[in-house]
């Protein structure tokens, strides 16, 4: 016998809430995997075991075994930071050359203005380690890890206002709707956690700009993935993750039985309704029950040597900063989470960039130099991908009125700066040129799509065969572009 139209039109209404919703909403994450004790205070992984992902990827040997990206979230200005123009003070105040702009597309900030001052940085700039990389007065500590890195000044992106540029970085493509690349790492490689899901977002909220552009949690979406690989994103205060807790008067014994109770009734609904994100509802109430166990220990701290906390600074304590966010990163990537993201907000400096990026590079200079030295004592470097950087760059051009000591710079898509290291990296490498306004490449452009390919190459995959058939079409993180950046590769 048929069931009533409008008892199906309910179960489609309520599946596809729960679709939407229960990556986080339900705990999160995943897909279903064993279990493994806890030994000592960290986890004993098998990185060579995993759990999920697709028969052969990798497509071969890979050199990283997990990424962590430090996102920086509102696009740090490349000429205050990595690419230094000293020939600029020449040109203090005066238009922009219209040979220089090409016609460059404005945003909506400054292209009522009737001139375009230059506005050389008011930072000093030196040469660090073996390698001479140049590197600003307001990152002294970077100096120390100078000779791990690889500095691209030569990246570029497709978008010009901040959504859709970092909708861009995240999936590939500036329109929501698609797999984030933490979401493709965890469908085609699965994860080496028993206990953590396989792809973790943590978020903060830097000094420099306090009220800066707003993160939506489908940047770190599924997209048309199941929802299984989803980010999971730790809150900053009360549960890491929401509905983790047992409910009130709930001990561990009942839970296990009421979630065993409630693992029949989604498997006889799945017989009747044949939806496959019932078992990706299954698999996240299991993830999330050994989370109650797995995520304490994480975010238990105390047990870190002093020396590693004096290294990621004075803020490593307060939960929410990016230095916690830095070390949890490690102890995350520690216990096989494969791809952790830290989205670190403040950075959308239009006006008093000046002061508010000194602000902002004190964020994040120490930890991240910290995370890179953490990482490297412990083995880990040679196995981890590091990212650092934005969704683009800045105008070497003023926005507003400018001053000795003030000024502000719109969007600026066409060249910026990131790094990274580990995870076969070459070290000590600056790579791409840019013209004398920090304004076009010169030399080794290096696209959004070709800095993916890379990043996949780097964990032993092809980027044009990790693919996802969708409405007739097959899809992949890179869509029909990309190449990998060899120059880069150590």
């Amino acid at each position: 016998m048929l069931e009533h139209p409008f008892f199906l039109q309910d179960q489609f209404n309520r599946r596809t809430f729960l679709k939407r919703s229960g990556g986080v909403g339900l705990a999160a994450l995943a897909s279903i995997i064993g279990t493994d004790a806890l030994a000592g205070g960290i986890p004993v992984i098998d990185e060579e075991k995993r759990f999920g992902g697709l028969p052969g990827v990798p497509h071969f040997a890979p050199k990283a075994k997990r990424v962590i990206y430090l996102f920086q979230s509102g696009a740090p200005s490349q000429m205050e930071l990595f690419d230094p123009k000293p020939a600029l003070t020449q040109h203090r105040g005066e238009d922009l050359p219209a040979s220089v702009r090409m016609g460059q597309r404005l945003t909506g900030m400054t292209s009522g203005q009737a001139k375009f001052p230059v506005a050389p940085s008011i930072y000093k700039f030196a040469q660090h380690g073996k390698s001479g990389i140049w590197l600003s007065e307001i990152l002294p500590h970077m100096a120390e890890i100078v000779d791990e890195i690889t500095v691209v000044k030569s990246l570029f992106t497709e978008a010009i206002n901040h959504d859709p540029a970092v909708t861009f970085l995240q999936t590939g493509n500036q329109l929501a709707g698609r797999p984030s690349m933490g979401a493709w790492l965890s469908y085609g490689l699965g994860t080496m956690s028993n206990d953590l899901p396989a792809y973790v977002v943590l978020t903060s909220i830097g000094t420099g700009r306090k009220d800066d552009q707003p993160l939506y949690d489908r940047l770190w979406g599924s997209g048309f993935l199941p929802t299984t690989h989803q980010g999971v994103k730790f809150r900053n205060s009360g549960d890491p993750v929401l509905f983790l807790s047992d409910p009130h008067g709930i001990d561990r014994e009942t839970r296990r039985e009421m979630l065993d109770d409630l693992r029949g009734l989604n498997e006889d609904r799945k017989a009747v309704m044949g939806d496959p994100e019932i078992e990706t509802r299954i698999s996240q109430y299991e993830l999330a029950f050994r989370m109650q166990t797995s995520v304490p220990d994480l975010l238990d701290i105390k047990n870190e040597p002093s020396a590693v906390l004096e290294m990621y600074g004075p803020e490593v304590t307060r939960p929410g900063s990016y230095a916690y966010n830095c070390l949890l990163a490690r102890r995350l990537a520690e216990r096989g989470v494969r791809f952790v993201q830290l989205f670190h907000m403040g950075w959308d400096q239009h006006f008093n960039l000046p002061k508010a990026i000194k602000l902002q590079a004190e964020d994040i200079d120490q930890p991240s130099v910290a995370l890179i030295k953490d990482l490297k004592q412990r083995g880990m470097l040679d196995e981890t991908l590091v990212v650092w950087g934005g969704e683009f760059g800045r105008t070497v051009y003023s926005q507003g009125d400018m001053s000795d000591t003030d000024y502000g710079r719109d969007h600026h898509p066409r060249n910026y700066c990131v790094w990274l290291a580990g995870g076969g990296i070459k070290k000590g490498l600056s790579y791409g040129e840019t013209d004398d306004f920090s304004y076009n490449i010169t030399q080794n452009a290096v696209s959004v799509h070709d800095l993916h390919a890379t990043m996949l190459h780097l964990l032993g995959i092809d980027h044009t065969r990790l693919t996802y058939r969708y409405q007739g079409r097959d899809f992949r993180l890179t869509d029909v572009f990309g190449d990998v950046v060899t120059d880069v590769l150590a």
